[in-house]
């Protein structure tokens, strides 16, 4: 097999959650389909599959995955409607979190033979770009055993921090959905969940712990030159007006 390790950004601006799952979902079943008509044929008349990232923010949405818990989400429809915010039962794994103005949502949908079949290595690379990022701006980052995600104060825990939270799904060796980072959040809207179904935890943001707001520009800037890098891909940004 080929492998493909170009990768298509493209940048969806601040888009509507319904609308980039769509989209998500509408790219990850063109990649099956691909790989499925790949198997009825030979080899050397296979066609590649393609890769894509996307970057995008989201208005004020909170989002459970497949193993979360409803109970972890502390606001009626009224509630929802009050904070401007709308709510989505999804098919990524993880529990429930929130995402908003001032976050970079990042979703890989990679076909994972072009790069290596191995979903923890995955996720593993997925948030050692974000610590490389953070590392960036003077963040000391890691993980937590048993825990997804980027964290601060990972080591002693007196008092952790989730500053990244991760959820995807994979099918066929497919991905899709991914990470959200929090530059210039909100952090208030975090106060209505459970975030990721742990309550003895805190939830914080690069302008949180800088003092000061970040471009966000830079900040995805970082991240697609350390996922380039980890990845081994090589990044070909398609014009915003094409993703349709």
């Amino acid at each position: 097999m080929i492998q493909n390790k170009e990768v298509l950004l493209q940048k969806l601006g601040l888009i509507d959650y319904q609308q980039a799952w769509d989209y998500q979902e509408q790219l990850f079943k063109g990649i099956l389909d691909i790989k499925a008509q790949n198997r009825a044929i030979q080899e050397g008349e296979q066609q590649i599959t393609p890769n894509y990232l996307l970057f995008c923010q989201h208005p004020h949405v909170y989002t459970l995955g497949k193993s979360g818990h409803l109970d972890h989400l502390l606001l009626d429809e009224q509630g929802l409607a009050q904070k401007e915010a709308t709510f989505y039962k999804i098919n990524r794994g993880g529990d429930i979190t929130y995402h908003g103005p001032g976050q970079l949502v990042a979703y890989p949908l990679l076909d994972l033979d072009n790069f290596f079949t191995d979903i923890h290595k995955y996720l593993r690379l997925l948030e050692e770009a974000v610590i490389m990022t953070l590392a960036d701006f003077g963040l000391k980052t890691g993980r937590i055993a048993g825990l997804t995600g980027v964290w601060l104060d990972f080591e002693e825990q007196k008092n952790p921090r989730k500053i990244c939270a991760m959820g995807v799904k994979c099918s066929r060796w497919v991905t899709m959905h991914g990470l959200a980072l929090n530059v210039n959040t909100d952090l208030s809207y975090f106060g209505n969940i459970v975030p990721c179904g742990i309550s003895d935890k805190a939830v914080t943001s690069l302008q949180q712990e800088l003092g000061r707001p970040v471009d966000m520009q830079e900040v995805e800037e970082k991240l697609l030159l350390h996922f380039q890098e980890l990845f081994e891909a090589s990044i070909v940004e398609k014009a915003h007006e094409e993703r349709y």
